[in-house]
């Protein structure tokens, strides 16, 4: 039995040393074989072999306490009394050290996949980051990009103003040249009617001229 348990403690003492210390792929080969150990009927299996070891243990503590109490009431204890009871308190030990050892096994290859678990997860987002971090650069890129081509348009919308204001002006010049040239036009229209007119009267004048002298 204690051969026994000194080989389970030596063996569960290498898996926390790789579970603990990383060496080439063996602590991915202890997390692999905990990882099957943990599926199918492995962990009722291991839940039995500890309720058994906690079974012994009771006991062992018992063995113990009787040994002491016996030796307490005669006095001292007989050499096979101190033989057993040594041996009762080295197995004792040694599961006591063989169930802590499990424990501390079963909760750093929790926590390991845990962690593997949050770094993976770290490297997505840190993927998802970069994503993030160059779909906002091409953003930027075409922000700036669609500020400069607003910034063009504004400099072609101000020389269009500029030239509808100068088509503007030079209709209004252009519109008043007409209006200068209608009046002066109604001027000469008025004047050509007044020498119509003027005309006219002195036809009229020179035929009664006329008339009168040959009345004459």
């Amino acid at each position: 039995m204690i051969q026994l348990l000194f080989l389970v403690l030596f063996v569960e003492g290498a898996t926390t040393f790789l579970l603990l210390v990383k060496i080439g792929p063996l602590r991915e080969l202890v997390m692999k074989s905990l990882d099957q150990l943990k599926m199918g009927k492995g962990p009722a299996t291991v839940k039995t072999i500890a309720g058994t070891m906690s079974v012994i243990l009771f006991s062992n503590l018992m063995n113990i306490i009787k040994i002491q109490n016996k030796g307490a009431k005669l006095g001292t204890m007989s050499p096979m009394d101190q033989v057993l009871w040594r041996t009762h308190l080295l197995e004792a030990s040694l599961i006591g050290v063989v169930l802590f050892l499990g424990f501390v096994i079963d909760r750093t290859h929790h926590y390991l996949q845990k962690l593997i678990t949050l770094r993976s997860n770290a490297g997505s987002s840190k993927g998802e980051l970069e994503q993030l971090r160059k779909e906002r650069t091409e953003l930027k890129e075409k922000e700036e990009k669609t500020a400069k081509e607003i910034k063009q348009l504004k400099e072609k919308l101000s020389c269009v103003a500029e030239n509808l204001k100068k088509v503007e002006k030079e209709a209004k010049e252009k519109e008043m040249k007409l209006e200068t040239v209608e009046g002066r036009v109604s001027s000469l229209q008025m004047q050509s009617s007044e020498l119509l007119l003027e005309y006219d009267r002195l036809l009229e004048d020179n035929q009664t001229l006329q008339n009168h002298m040959v009345g004459k």
